[in-house]
């Protein structure tokens, strides 16, 4: 690409939260009812974190929102069946749900298409539990990504929503151990900027981002955490919430000093403690209400922001 490109290159960044995907492709499906667009033209690049991963492949393949929010409504109780009794204590010692409905129903969804077959350009983080390394899908947007586009879609979603504790890893991928990009970029905004910035030498002025998160709670740090030992840390999942909070935060606070705060936008709602969870299956109709609220005080921003620029068709550099 032409690094002396002045005109806008828009990222969609989606992040990871299990069922909780359900709000973010919600606010998608209803920003495109008001405004009767297809969002996904509107977006130069498309960043997915776990659930959100499997949003942006969903919109990589042509998917509606409005079919990923079905996706979810019709797959989630089989992918996060409701444990009772001494099954909850199991989860302390081994992960919580077995992956093989979640595969049936990303293979349900994604069929044979393999992840070149993307119509946009997609980062979809995970981690290599094997090397202890970073590993990010990209598609074949520049000359030297030669691999990942011969994966299989519904293997790369898998591999990026492999949650630690709830799902085992998945060897899908070469046989790599993978599990969910959560770990490190729950919230995949910095990877999405570095890749327009560094791979494909867009100019940092041009770069704008619409991020999406699937609820932000608040939630009260208790004392026993200052000199609180492994028990203290593990009730409530009070290290992971730490961590996870802590690098989202991190690659926003990142994203509007390089770019600067008119070009950043971050929907994530406030919520209640312990309101929405990873399988909170139940709770789906309340985050369809939630997205319906949040698209419509957000949507005239969408609409003033990043519904004017439609992204130039993606052309694929290995087919």
């Amino acid at each position: 690409m032409n690094s002396q490109r002045s005109t806008p290159f828009q990222i969609l960044s989606l992040d990871g939260g299990g069922i909780k995907g359900i709000f973010s492709a919600a606010v998608l499906a209803a920003i495109e009812d008001d405004l009767k667009i297809n969002v996904a033209d509107h977006f130069d690049l498309i960043a997915g974190t776990s659930t959100g991963g499997i949003i942006a492949l969903g919109l990589g393949m042509g998917m509606k929102p409005r079919e990923i929010v079905e996706f979810y409504l019709r797959e989630g109780p089989q992918i996060f069946p409701r444990w009772h009794g001494i099954k909850r204590l199991q989860h302390w010692f081994y992960r919580k749900f077995s992956s093989e409905p979640l595969a049936a129903a990303l293979k349900s969804c994604f069929g044979d298409k393999r992840f070149g077959d993307s119509k946009k350009r997609l980062v979809i983080p995970s981690y290599n539990l094997g090397d202890d390394d970073v590993y990010i899908f990209r598609t074949p947007h520049h000359e030297r990504l030669k691999r990942d586009f011969k994966v299989l879609a519904w293997k790369v979603a898998l591999a990026t929503s492999s949650a630690p504790t709830f799902f085992p890893c998945t060897r899908e991928v070469d046989s790599v151990r993978l599990v969910d990009g959560g770990v490190w970029a729950n919230n995949p905004t910095m990877i999405a900027i570095v890749e327009a910035y560094d791979t494909l030498k867009i100019p940092m002025e041009s770069l704008s981002v619409f991020s999406i998160g699937t609820s932000d709670a608040i939630s009260h740090r208790r004392t026993r955490l200052n000199s609180g030992g492994i028990f203290s840390w593990a009730v409530g999942n009070a290290a992971i919430d730490v961590i996870m909070r802590g690098q989202s935060l991190a690659a926003f606070h990142q994203a509007t000093h390089l770019l600067g705060k008119e070009k950043v936008e971050r929907l994530n709602p406030k919520v209640a403690a312990d309101e929405f969870s990873l399988d909170g299956v139940h709770k789906a109709d309340d985050l369809i209400g939630k997205a319906a609220h949040h698209s419509r005080v957000f949507m005239p921003t969408f609409e003033q922001k990043f519904a004017s620029h439609h992204a130039a068709p993606y052309k694929p550099m290995h087919t």
